[in-house]
């Protein structure tokens, strides 16, 4: 079996580690640019964690990211609304990762070279168009080459030319009129110094996180995400996400952030770069395949950036197809059961995102009490915070009890 996957990013690389390990190594990455070390900070949770350990690559994220320690929410004077343990604190066999993007890839480009070589991953080859022939499928790549297989896997991103080619009057990513600037900066670590933290509410809210361990002064890379509303629901026209912006206007939005145990006003300033995205999904398919084609990650459920999920859904995604490929009798076969087990799971995860996910209850914070609290029993009902985190858990598939105990994903040569 030859399968062709267009995409070198998270999901189509932690898919070609995948099929590796399930003894398919006949397989091609076509990546559109080159498979660098670029972006910002993104959590990969324990579901996701226990996946790239099976594919034996537990010390290499240890090295490279933050064993996040605790999640905790506050309102927009800073006051606490819900904390809770992540990864090994909170029960799970696997640790909770913070880590910066570039570093999560260059974890997984070192391993696909190492076990399946150079000649699999091919940069500067972007699938343009893809047709079919009884049980052969043809990539059209720039340049007029042209490439066959047995499967194409789109994890092309959100934009994705295969998702197009699926649902060709689909248009561009819905825009829910919320704009977010992302950056790193040096810092100092606040709260567990393993904290991730969130305030304000999805109008207006920080998210910061550190996703490197202190050097000897004390400081570590933190991530910012910054988020306000600025417009209005609708469909939003192509953006490239290299779009970086002057800090000034963020400090117009931002500025006054400042608590007792952190200074978003002076991550602001000590951040070298400052990049703006619009927070976007896509509505759930009702399929994703078309023949021998499917869709993976981003291309296939892109979602909001609420509960760190959106990464930790394509790894998911890629396991659960390899096991398909591997094992089912037929290529028809394994696209169907992949597709059975992860379209609905996913797409109940991108409509939980649009409800503020596990974040839903800074929405209630600010709708119940927009003055502040003096006790945030006054607020919510006794239970009603455990329950928001553990609904979204048992949804997005990281309840600690269900992950530890169900079977592995693994298929062994």
């Amino acid at each position: 079996m030859r399968v062709l996957i267009a995409g070198g990013g998270i999901g189509g690389l932690s898919l070609a580690l995948s099929l590796h390990a399930a003894g398919i190594d006949d397989l091609h990455v076509l990546e559109a640019g080159r498979v660098e070390e670029l972006g910002v900070g993104i959590n990969v949770l324990p579901h996701a964690v226990r996946e790239l350990s099976e594919l034996g690559l537990s010390g290499e994220l240890a090295a490279a990211g933050l064993a996040t320690s605790e999640f905790v929410m506050f309102n927009k004077h800073g006051q606490r609304i819900w904390g809770e343990p992540r990864g090994l604190a909170a029960g799970y066999r696997w640790p909770q990762y913070s880590i910066h993007r570039g570093r999560l890839l260059g974890v997984l480009q070192r391993a696909f070279l190492e076990r399946l070589g150079s000649g699999r991953l091919h940069p500067g080859h972007r699938v343009v168009s893809a047709s079919e022939d009884g049980s052969t499928v043809f990539a059209e790549l720039t340049g007029g080459a042209r490439v066959q297989g047995d499967v194409l896997v789109g994890a092309d991103g959100i934009h994705s030319v295969l998702r197009a080619r699926r649902c060709p009057g689909e248009g561009g990513p819905l825009w829910n009129g919320i704009t977010m600037w992302r950056a790193v900066a040096p810092g100092v670590p606040f709260l567990t110094g393993a904290s991730m933290v969130m305030i304000g509410y999805f109008g207006k809210r920080a998210v910061v996180y550190p996703i490197t361990r202190p050097d000897r002064d004390g400081r570590a890379l933190i991530n910012i995400v910054l988020e306000a509303t600025t417009g209005d629901s609708r469909p939003m026209p192509r953006q490239d996400w290299d779009h970086v912006v002057d800090p000034a206007e963020i400090r117009a939005l931002f500025s006054g952030m400042r608590f007792g145990w952190i200074d978003v006003d002076a991550l602001i300033d000590a951040a070298p770069r400052w990049w703006q995205y619009p927070m976007v999904d896509r509505d759930p398919l009702e399929q994703w395949r078309s023949g021998l084609i499917t869709l993976l990650g981003d291309a296939a459920h892109p979602m909001y950036p609420v509960g760190a999920n959106g990464a930790s859904q394509a790894i998911l995604d890629a396991r659960v197809l390899a096991r398909a490929l591997a094992l089912a009798p037929t290529v028809d076969e394994a696209l169907e059961r992949y597709e059975a087990e992860r379209r609905p799971a996913t797409a109940a995860v991108v409509l939980a995102n649009r409800a503020a996910g596990p974040e839903k209850c800074m929405e209630l914070a600010e709708a119940r009490a927009p003055a502040g609290f003096d006790r945030v029993e006054d607020v919510f009902a006794p239970g009603e915070l455990q329950e928001l985190s553990s609904r979204y858990q048992r949804t997005a598939g990281f309840d600690p009890a269900l992950l530890n105990g169900r079977p592995s994903l693994s298929v062994f040569r």
